[in-house]
């Protein structure tokens, strides 16, 4: 399953699709909105993205963890728009017959997500906003 939402995530469902008898383990990554960055106090974080590709980007992310990994249940879901101090940015769950393979397919979910998804950050604190992260798309990018 991969998604994107304006909607809060509902880490509970996504806890529940990775149900399978086959997973000895699940490894699940939250990215949360912080109250600082770089010394400066954080009020909120807005993500906006080419949702249109940023979801070709994370399916292909999820076929890559699918062929390296023995994966038996995963889902990827990232939010756009305005959020709160604590509130979910991204949700990555990956269920595995073994521990270590869940951890390292959910790592190597979000470190690439980070670098490859066309998603960028607001921070806005007391002296206004900037945006701060995120990728350029690659033109014909297969």
């Amino acid at each position: 399953m991969v998604e994107i939402t304006r909607q809060p995530i509902d880490v509970t469902a996504l806890l529940s699709g990775a149900e399978n008898p086959a997973a000895g383990g699940v490894c699940t990554f939250i990215g949360t909105v912080r109250n600082h960055a770089d010394g400066r106090t954080v009020m909120r974080m807005e993500y906006e993205g080419y949702a249109e590709m940023a979801v070709r980007e994370m399916e292909r992310i999820e076929k890559q963890v699918r062929e390296r990994w023995p994966v038996e249940e995963m889902a990827i879901v990232h939010r756009l728009g305005m959020l709160e101090i604590g509130e979910a940015s991204v949700v990555i769950v990956v269920a595995c017959a073994h521990r270590s393979d869940a951890f390292e397919a959910c790592r190597y979910a979000i470190d690439t997500l980070k670098k490859t998804v066309p998603i960028w950050k607001k921070e806005f604190d007391q002296d206004g906003a900037a945006w701060v992260e995120g990728v350029m798309p690659e033109p014909n990018r297969e």
